[in-house]
Formats: C-alpha cells, sequence, structure tokens
C-alpha cells in the first residue's frame, strides 16, 4: 500500500463517527436536566460547553471521558460563595442528574459529577461553573473548598488556530499521538498529547501543507521531537499556559515509535511496513493482503479493541519471574535488558509490577505465539483472557519463537492501562509461552 493510502484508512478508522450521535444526545438530555433546575425551563440544551479532547475536536473512536461545563446563572454565584458552595453546587448537581438517572453511577469527584453510562461505557464528567467576562468560569473545587479558573475556550481557540495553520494537520496528528498512546500504554491525558501537538508545529513548518503521503515523515518528526523532551514535572497547556501534569514519562516510547517508524519508512510499499505501522498506531493501521502460506494454522489472536474502548490514562508495567528447578530465579526484563535468550522447560509468573489505576478494577491478559513453530504446531493462541494467578499469569515455555504478552486493566467497561512483554524463546533445544 502507498503510505498515503496507510494514513487515510488510519484517521478514517480513528474518527469518532457514529459515536457523535449518542454523546451528543446524552449531552442533551444532561443539560435539559440542570435547565429545568437552575432555570426553570424544560427541553432547554442552551447553556453547555463541551471541553477537553472532544471539545477540541482532537477526540478518536472510543472515546470514553466527556467533560462538559454546565454554564450557572449568573445571578446564584453570591449563594455558593462560602467555603460549604462549591460542594453544595456539585451535589446539587448531583440529585439533579440521579432523578433523571436512577439507575446510573453519579458522584461528586472533587471539581467534577461524574455520571458512568454503562451501556456503552461513556463517563461524562460534569462541572458547573459561572462564566467570567473575559471567556474563563469559575469551577468548585471540594478539595480546596474554593472556585477556581479554567480556559477551556483559549485551548480550544488555540487548537484552531494551530489546525487552520497547518491545514488540518495538528488535529490529524493530534489523533494519531492519541492512537500511539492507547495502543502503547502510554499514561499521558489528552491536553498533554495536544499541547505536545502544539509544541511540535511551533518548532517546524515543514508539515503546514503537507499531505497524507508526508505523514510517514510527519510522525517520525513528531516522535522525534517527543523523545528528546527533557523530563517535566508540567506543561503549559496550549492557549490557556495553565499547568498540565505529567502523569508518566512518555519518551522512551516515544524513541521506540521514533525506531519503527524509521523501520517502517525503510520498508515502504511491503506487507512489513504496515505492520510496522500497526505496532505505532494499533489496529486502525490496515494490513496489506499478503500471499497465503501453504502451511495451515488457525489464526485465533484476538485483539482487545475489538472488546473494549481503549482510553489509557494510567501507567502499568507488568514483568516476569522466570523460574527452573536448580536454577535462581530472575526477571525476564532484566534478561532482556543483558539480551539473554529464554530456553524451554522454564516456569513464568507474569506478574504486575506496578499500576496507579485508581479504584477497582479487572485484569485481562492475552499470551500470543509467533514463529514457523507457533504455526506449524498451531498454537497461535492469542486470546484475550483472566489472571489464572490472582492478578497474574502462569505460563511455560515449550517452543522457540518471538512470543508476546500483554495486560489489560479494564475500569468501567474500558481499557485505561496496558503495557506488554517480549517473550523470546531460543532454538535451543526446541521453544512459547
Amino acid at each position: 500500500m502507498k503510505t498515503s493510502e496507510i494514513f487515510d484508512v488510519l484517521l478514517t478508522n480513528l474518527k469518532v463517527g457514529g459515536t457523535a450521535a449518542s454523546v451528543g444526545a446524552r449531552r442533551d438530555e444532561i443539560t435539559k436536566s440542570l435547565n429545568k433546575d437552575f432555570r426553570s425551563k424544560d427541553g432547554d440544551t442552551a447553556h453547555k460547553l463541551m471541553v477537553g479532547s472532544y471539545g477540541r475536536h482532537t477526540a478518536i473512536k472510543g472515546v470514553s471521558d466527556l467533560d462538559m461545563i454546565y454554564i450557572l446563572p449568573s445571578d446564584i454565584r453570591t449563594d455558593y460563595n462560602s467555603e460549604s458552595g462549591p460542594r453544595r453546587m456539585l451535589e446539587r448537581v448531583r440529585d439533579d442528574l440521579k432523578a433523571r438517572y436512577s439507575n446510573t453511577d453519579i458522584r461528586v469527584d472533587q471539581c467534577v459529577v461524574r455520571v458512568q453510562f454503562t451501556s456503552n461505557a461513556f463517563k461524562f464528567e460534569v462541572q458547573p461553573a459561572f462564566e467570567n467576562s473575559d471567556g474563563s468560569f469559575d469551577y468548585p473545587d471540594t478539595a480546596a473548598g474554593s472556585w477556581k479558573v479554567t480556559k477551556p475556550r483559549a485551548e480550544i481557540e488555540a487548537t484552531k488556530v494551530c489546525n487552520d495553520r497547518t491545514s488540518t494537520n495538528m488535529r490529524h496528528l493530534a489523533r494519531m499521538a492519541r492512537a500511539w498512546k492507547n495502543a502503547n500504554g502510554v499514561g499521558i491525558g489528552g491536553l498533554l498529547i495536544d499541547t505536545l501537538v502544539h509544541r511540535f508545529f511551533a518548532q517546524t513548518t515543514d508539515y503546514d501543507s503537507a499531505g497524507s503521503g508526508s505523514f510517514d515523515l510527519m510522525v517520525r518528526d513528531f516522535f522525534g521531537f517527543l523523545h528528546q523532551e527533557p523530563d517535566k514535572d508540567f506543561y503549559l497547556a496550549l492557549g490557556s499556559s495553565q499547568r498540565v501534569k505529567v502523569k508518566a514519562r512518555f519518551q522512551s516510547k516515544a524513541k521506540k515509535a521514533y525506531n519503527r517508524c524509521l523501520e517502517a519508512i525503510a520498508e515502504e510499499g511491503k506487507a512489513s511496513a504496515n505492520k510496522k505501522w500497526r505496532e505505532v498506531f494499533g489496529t486502525s493501521v490496515p494490513l496489506k493482503a499478503v500471499v497465503e502460506s501453504a502451511r495451515s494454522f488457525d489464526n485465533t489472536e484476538e485483539f482487545v479493541e475489538q472488546k473494549y474502548p481503549i482510553d489509557v490514562q494510567y501507567m502499568l508495567a507488568i514483568d516476569c519471574t522466570v523460574a527452573q528447578n536448580g536454577w535462581r530465579p530472575a526477571s525476564l526484563r532484566e534478561m532482556l535488558h543483558a539480551k539473554s535468550l529464554l530456553l524451554p522447560n522454564k516456569e513464568l509468573d507474569f506478574t504486575i509490577a506496578e499500576c496507579d489505576v485508581p479504584g477497582s478494577y479487572d485484569v485481562r491478559w492475552k499470551v500470543l505465539n509467533q514463529g514457523d513453530e507457533a504455526e506449524h504446531r498451531n498454537q497461535i493462541r492469542g486470546q484475550i483472557v483472566e489472571p489464572n494467578r490472582v492478578t497474574g499469569r502462569h505460563e511455560r515455555t515449550s517452543f522457540r519463537g518471538e512470543h508476546v504478552v500483554e495486560c489489560y486493566v479494564v475500569q468501567d467497561g474500558v481499557v485505561v492501562a496496558r503495557d506488554r512483554i517480549d517473550v523470546p524463546i531460543s532454538a535451543t533445544p526446541g521453544a512459547s509461552a
């Protein structure tokens, strides 16, 4: 496939698409419920603003967190100026929405009211706010017991200006960066992604008029820019200059993506190029049709994107303890760092080493066998399965190949963190996970 075809299909597959109608319907119903209380109006859908990635038009298919401001009537502002005002306001909004959605999980979460729709995995975060004369908003913060300022309109405007200057490439790149984040478990938020994309275009004009035939070079240079960024605790958001916290370091995964881009560009036109782009952006990248192998095997691999929405927001790191009778247990990641290969007849215990997902969640694993021997034995595996050791997974090496194990953290029906580890098994004396 041509480069332009690959990226045109990728961007088409990333579009929010049919989800927009459901989002719009939920948004309007929420607004009607609040207008009925705060303005004594039935059926009124005014006084709302979609913010966040959805409001900046940089969201992608599978988006689950939807940020919405409900603009409060200014004449009640003094009623909520006390220290208890922020909580009383959020509880009022919560109670209004509970009356509308009696069977839905609705709760106050510091600065917003969370509305978790289980039927489509949407989570609206409704933020009641008073609009100021400069277009900013005062929003309630229960932790501080006060009202704070947010400037989403400035962020939306900065996105639009950059997008217009770059012939819509700003939003294209922001969406592809989200696909990379979700496919590779990079725990950074949407506002940080858009801020980094904005910073990238601020330091180059090379892609202001680029078409999709040059997107391979654009994403290569973007990941090169990312992996050279210094470690920071925060960035100043595009437009608003408000602090955006860096929840997880992204440089090492950006460097890996940069190297995959180099490999894909070198293999342009080959089926292997599509596979390399898939490693960067996930299953939204199309595969090139190839001649079927004479060997017959069942391709049993499943893809988590086909089972759950993906919206990676948190950090997950997995490791594996390798053990065999008479041998000292060792860390697989340490073995990989030392460029050691596994031998057959090893016991493997895959575990979660680090995870910062708050609250309760479910864990799923994927064990994929790759290579000629996996196909010959008809043991590709690759299904999305539950843990068989608490939250971990026990396996045993049996045959050679470049195998892969992935872990997914699922919360409220959405994959919010993921990680993978390669399991290279030596050909001597014959060796899968």
